[in-house]
């Protein structure tokens, strides 16, 4: 059996001094406990000590990359003289081209961006011959340190050959009187450099901080390594975020409208994991999301995903409808040997290989073919698939969703109830239908079903402020600002609202309404970089224009008659059309 996380310290404390001198770094005891407990945690298809050695010693081969390459203020410096040297050579040589020609002006804003331009290299290097001054510094501190314990390791070698030997006088000679020496000078030196950093940190030393060079790996080196290797955010590994999972709550409902008891019931299963009150056998949580279309609950899975892993590219997405017949289920885990695609792997273990800690989405599951069911059994229950090729893929950091359209003619019909009996009388009908659709094996590993309510036109005035914000973002980049008042925000409600659709006809309108208009007044000219634009109504239709300016609506009379001839003609076409149909 591999060693626990604590025996594993014990080992990397013995192997420290070799992985130092053999990459001419110090190493923190906080490396090596980083190194043991975030290798146990994050990395399970491997063991120990082996996995957390390696993350050691990966991170001590970065640190000292670093140590050998040019700090990166100072290459920031050098390639800026570079630069305006070039900038320089190429005023200058216009310069003379022009004074040789007879009556040639020389231009004098050409004149003094010269002139500060030579003022400008002069600061810069002068601030970069100090910088190379620390960076030598500091480069011989280092490089004194490593050779004290070149000589130290030498010094030992030696006398393990003279032990041997037994040449005991001149091994207690190397022993009792250099070996000493040799590590006071090396206690001496790092001393020294400690100091440094430390009134380097405090901005006592210089203008620039920190120092340049680092000799030392401390935990957030082993958590980048971490990084690197699973896509975790190192900052989720290093920092107590107790308070943020308090909050989690709160953040997934600045993105995810009129869905408060869905988002308590994710809220409440992350923190029993963050907690390590759930099975540590099973996946984060396995959640089942009901409801009809455009309600949120493929966003509330990205807003999951940013919220824990930083990104909604952490989500995979697989959707059932693809895996109707029975011959395609074997995709999932990959084809048996001898058919075709053996070689290709399965589209979720090989996904969930690649990134093992993400948010796991299968959509609409009742398309699914029942085989496909058979599967998800040992997934949900231990937290692990065995694919084609007998390789078996960990899915106990994975936050498994399914979402469905199971009973979601009973949830438009009494969701929008505020009356308990109705409430509860709508789950019992969404349970029921689930019952029929799913087999009871299936949903008994299910932790949650989270059923989601039809929105009200409230809910849709909360979507919408949060779509003009990212229009906002985009206009922003244009250096185009927005302003729109509370009668457009209604009007994009009360044309965008439908009961069975959710939000997806709300953001149609404001594609249609206002993102066109603003791209055609962007085409033709109207609205340039720095204007603020205005979104109003007016005669039942939503008007752009310019802050400031005032819109003139003439309409011809031609025009008037035509559509009034039109708006008959509709009439009339509608008053027989329910003619036909009543008879």
């Amino acid at each position: 059996n591999p060693p626990p996380p604590a025996d594993t310290v014990s080992i990397l404390r013995g192997l420290k001094p070799r992985y130092e001198l053999h990459h001419g770094v110090r190493i923190r005891d906080e490396a090596l406990l980083a190194a043991a407990t975030l290798s146990h945690r994050y990395i399970p298809d491997r063991f120990l000590p082996d996995k957390a050695i390696d993350l050691m010693d990966e991170a001590c081969a970065k640190l000292k990359n670093e140590l050998t390459s040019k700090p990166t203020a100072l290459d920031e410096v050098d390639r800026k003289v570079i630069r305006l040297e070039m900038e320089r050579l190429s005023l200058s040589s216009d310069f003379a081209g022009k004074a040789g020609k007879d009556g040639a002006e020389i231009d004098e804003a050409e004149t003094k961006r010269l002139q500060s331009l030579d003022e400008e290299l002069e600061e810069l290097k002068r601030t970069q011959f100090r910088m190379n001054e620390k960076w030598d510094r500091e480069r011989g501190s280092v490089d004194n340190i490593s050779e004290i314990k070149e000589k130290i390791a030498a010094t030992n070698l030696e006398i393990e050959n003279l032990e041997r030997d037994f040449d005991l006088n001149k091994a207690a000679e190397l022993k009792y009187y250099n070996l000493p020496e040799l590590e006071k000078e090396l206690e001496k030196l790092q001393g020294i450099v400690d100091e440094k950093a430390a009134a380097g940190a405090s901005g006592e030393e210089d203008d620039w901080g920190e120092p340049f060079l680092r000799d030392e790996v401390v935990a957030e080196d082993i958590a980048n390594v971490v990084a690197v290797w699973t896509g975790i955010p190192p900052q989720k590994m290093m920092e107590n975020d107790r308070e943020r999972i308090l909050k989690m709550g709160d953040l997934l409902s600045e993105r995810v409208v009129g869905q408060d008891d869905a988002i308590v019931k994710v809220t409440e299963a992350i923190q029993r994991s963050r907690a390590g009150l759930n099975d540590p056998s099973k996946p984060i949580a396995s959640l089942i999301f009901l409801g009809p279309t455009g309600v949120g609950k493929t966003e509330l899975c990205k807003a999951l995903s940013e919220f824990m892993f930083d990104t909604e590219d952490a989500m995979i997405r697989i959707d059932m409808g693809e895996y109707m017949e029975k011959q395609s289920v074997s995709r999932l885990v990959g084809s048996p040997p001898g058919y075709v695609g053996y070689d290709e792997g399965g589209q979720l273990t090989d996904a969930v290989r690649r990134k093992p800690y993400s948010v796991l989405l299968f959509d609409e599951m009742e398309k699914a073919h029942p085989d496909v069911f058979n599967i998800m059994l040992q997934m949900l229950d231990d937290g692990r698939i065995t694919d084609s090729k007998g390789n078996q893929v960990n899915f106990r950091n994975t936050i498994i969703i399914f979402t469905s359209n199971v009973g979601s003619q009973d949830i438009l019909d009494l969701g929008s109830s505020d009356e308990i009996g109705d409430q509860e009388l709508m789950k019992e009908k969404v349970t029921s239908a689930m019952r029929g659709s799913f087999k009871p094996e299936f949903l008994n590993r299910i932790d949650e079903q989270v059923i989601f309510n039809s929105l009200s036109k409230k809910d849709l005035r909360g979507i919408v402020s949060i779509e003009i914000k990212r229009l906002e973002q985009r206009l922003a980049e244009r250096s185009i600002e927005l302003t729109i008042t509370d009668e457009a925000l209604d009007f994009l409600v009360d044309v965008g609202f439908d009961p069975n659709y959710g939000a997806r006809p709300l953001k149609r309108v404001i594609q249609r309404e206002l993102e066109t208009t603003m791209a055609q007044g962007i085409l033709k000219g109207d609205f340039g970089d720095g204007d603020v634009v205005e979104a109003t109504v007016s005669k039942e239709r939503l008007c752009l224009r310019k802050a400031g300016t005032v819109v003139v609506e003439e309409e011809d009379e031609g025009f008037e008659e035509a559509g009034a001839a039109v708006a008959t003609a509709g009439k009339k076409k509608k008053r027989r059309e329910d003619d036909v149909s009543s008879d």
